[in-house]
């Protein structure tokens, strides 16, 4: 069964908060694995990272949580799919911080910190006994057989295997392992395009020993083709229209065409038989042979340049000649067999072959970029910065070349796929496109300049705390004239914690204005109190009415059925003498209880008297709710309902609220105001810009990790 990967990680109370040093590790381990010094997150966990598809970064530039909020019901994809939600904490220079690159980091050498990890033997030591490929097959030259994999290397690097559950239906070339020395050599390429079903074959290639072609087929997918991938393939639709040819008649020639001792030769092999859906016992891959340290692997189109001297793949062309690298992948055998691996080792020194390529294509790209690096520190007026060694240079030198498409500079390094476009539109287009070719990509999304200025930011600050405050604060009466003030905040502190009580006198009868530090006491206080007789009166309870507060009773219902809230429920009136091991105690017997998170005053540290419960199923959660509501505990009755606010936004409710000493004033009624065109226009934009996520989402492979920035302008 096919492992699927996965993300473990805390969502309630303090740990909803990250730092951008806790992103880029998350994303470096992501990325990188083990290799490069990359290590598992310290706040979460990635389950099966080697099964990871890809990574992709949607940046929306210079949108925070403020806009996330405000525009909260038009992110409805958004808040829907992406079930982890984290606070991040203010950076100074937030792609910087994406990157790794140091303000304060000391001038070095790029080539020792591109190859640190991979050539450390080399330069240290003249013995050769530490080089990968004298490791793995010492250093005597020796015969073909001696670099065909072993069934063990095969099933490891994810070779068909005869009898293995993902190769049902696969076709066996029926050529067996009598293999010597002098049996033939074949060199095989397929080009690939994405389909419904996945990778299909549209085109193969086999050379013999003497590099004559034997076969160059076009093939027609069993599927509908999503993605021609034309850029790499060579591939177009009309290429294919009139082609008859299917896999099976291909699978019938090859069998046809190749001897029982046939050794074939390919680059990355495992990929071209997975898609020929094909089982062939003995194969020599130089992408293997040719080894390297901590799994990585060198590219075909290097290797061809720097051990054959041959130039392909060349970037005139459309698309890559699989014959041309068919024949590549055979010569590179042939050498390695003849040459044997000391004169491999000790002549090519590939791995500073490849530091200088990099080097010297970074150079060019950041000499072509130069200008426009200098405009943008004039603007900040900020000197240059020295940059060091990140995840995306190990990742350019593995040959994983990362893609970032968007309409701002962000890339200054010159490491990746870099493509300004004018608009989202393009942006997506593109991506929809490339994403799928690369396993890295930041892709960066904008509202444009016109909304991001900060006097617009400012103003939305307003709005949305004036709002929070609100769906915070409810009215409650009317009361006598001489009402007791201690029963009525007894009754209502039993929804959860009091931030202010005060009497309204501008009424004929008295009400009190109550606000609430978490909104699931004010809906607790609006539901449960509404219609009660408190203090000698039956009262009614509402919310502030204003032009805001009209979509209120749609926001809560969002919020409520929000992935983030799935299987939280919120307690309160809990006595605040009760420890978290009190608690964890009282609901042990609570079934499929995961996590239990006590709020408390962010300055004094004081509990306050609810608490929020995560429950491992849905269904558990609703179970709770009922057996817990009217439930005492050491004498105190308990209220419950579903969550509204766990983790990042309870913690950013009470910081909102307290970053301002004055109490949000309430009109009870407001005149009606229309909204501004240029805010109109912002909730449509941001709407397509949750459509857009939305398609680019659909379009990712199944174990792709993505992550979702909201970066702010600080």
């Amino acid at each position: 069964q096919e492992k699927s990967c996965r993300l473990s990680a805390a969502l309630l109370g303090e740990d909803s908060e990250i730092s951008p040093e806790q992103l880029y590790e998350l994303l470096k381990y992501a990325a990188l694995g083990k290799c490069h010094n990359a290590a598992q997150p310290s706040w979460c966990r990635i389950y099966h990272q080697t099964h990871l598809a890809g990574v992709v970064v949607v940046v929306l530039h210079e949108m925070s949580q403020l806009h996330f909020y405000r525009f909260y019901l038009q992110f409805k994809h958004l808040r829907k799919v992406f079930r982890h939600r984290f606070t991040l904490t203010p950076s100074a220079n937030f792609p910087v911080s994406l990157y790794g690159e140091g303000t304060n980091s000391k001038p070095q050498n790029t080539a020792q910190g591109l190859t640190s990890t991979s050539s450390e033997c080399i330069t240290k030591s003249s013995d050769l006994q530490c080089d990968p490929i004298i490791r793995r097959y010492g250093g005597k030259k020796q015969g073909l057989t001696s670099y065909t994999l072993t069934l063990e290397e095969q099933k490891k690097n994810d070779y068909p295997i005869e009898g293995s559950p993902g190769c049902k239906g696969y076709i066996s070339t029926e050529c067996d392992q009598q293999r010597t020395d002098s049996s033939p050599l074949f060199g095989l390429d397929c080009e690939m395009c994405l389909t419904a079903k996945g990778n299909e074959v549209t085109r193969v290639s086999l050379v013999d020993a003497q590099g004559q072609c034997l076969l160059n087929e076009l093939v027609k997918p069993e599927s509908t083709v999503v993605n021609y991938r034309t850029r790499f393939s060579g591939i177009t639709k009309k290429m294919l229209l009139p082609v008859k040819t299917r896999l099976s008649d291909i699978q019938m020639r090859l069998k046809k065409m190749l001897p029982h001792d046939a050794v074939l030769v390919g680059h990355s092999l495992n990929s071209d038989l997975q898609a020929l859906e094909m089982i062939h016992p003995s194969v020599i891959d130089t992408s293997l042979l040719f080894a390297r340290s901590e799994g990585r692997r060198f590219k075909l189109k290097f290797l061809a340049k720097a051990v054959l001297g041959k130039e392909i793949q060349c970037e005139q062309k459309l698309g890559h000649d699989p014959t041309e690298d068919a024949r590549a992948a055979l010569e590179l055998a042939q050498f390695f067999i003849e040459q044997g691996p000391t004169k491999v080792v000790a002549e090519l020194n590939l791995e500073m072959l490849l530091t200088a390529e990099k080097l010297a294509e970074v150079s060019q790209n950041k000499a072509a970029l130069q200008p426009q690096r200098c405009e943008l520190q004039e603007q900040l007026n900020e000197p240059p910065r020295l940059s060091k060694p990140c995840f995306l240079d190990c990742l350019q030198v593995t040959g994983q070349k990362p893609l970032l498409l968007g309409r701002q500079g962000l890339d200054s390094s010159g490491l990746c796929q870099s493509n300004l476009s004018t608009s989202n539109k393009q942006i997506l287009q593109r991506a929809l496109e490339d994403v799928p070719l690369s396993k890295f990509s930041i892709i960066q999304f904008s509202l444009g300049p016109e909304y991001i200025a900060s006097h617009l930011h400012a103003g939305l600050y307003e709005k949305v705390r004036s709002k929070l405050t609100d769906m915070l604060t409810i009215y409650a009466g009317p009361f006598e004239e001489n009402f007791c003030m201690k029963s009525v905040k007894k009754e209502f502190g039993r929804c959860g914690p009091i931030q202010s009580l005060t009497v309204v006198t501008e009424t004929f009868q008295p009400y009190v204005c109550i606000q609430y530090e978490v909104l699931e006491a004010a809906q607790l206080a609006v539901e449960s109190l509404n219609g009660a007789e408190i203090a000698g009166s039956c009262i009614k309870v509402q919310r502030p009415v204003t032009a805001a507060m009209l979509d209120c009773s749609v926001l809560i219902k969002e919020l409520e059925l929000d992935v983030e809230n799935e299987g939280v429920i919120y307690v309160a009136g809990l006595k605040k003498s009760l420890t978290e091991t009190d608690l964890q105690e009282e609901f042990s017997q609570l079934k499929d209880l995961e996590t239990l998170f006590l709020p408390k005053d962010l300055q004094s540290g004081k509990h306050r008297n609810c608490c929020f419960l995560k429950f491992q199923k849905s269904q558990s959660a609703e179970d709770a709710l009922e057996a817990i509501n009217g439930w005492t505990m050491r004498g105190s009755e308990l209220r419950s309902r579903n969550a509204l606010a766990s983790g990042h936004l309870w913690r950013w409710i009470w910081q909102m609220n307290h970053s301002n000493g004055k109490q949000g004033k309430h009109i009870f009624y407001e005149q009606m105001e229309q909204l501004s065109d240029s805010e109109q226009d912002l909730r449509k934009k941001v709407k397509k810009l949750d459509h857009h996520i939305k398609k680019l989402y659909r379009s990712l492979q199944n174990n792709t990790l993505c992550v979702v920035l909201f970066p702010g302008v600080n």
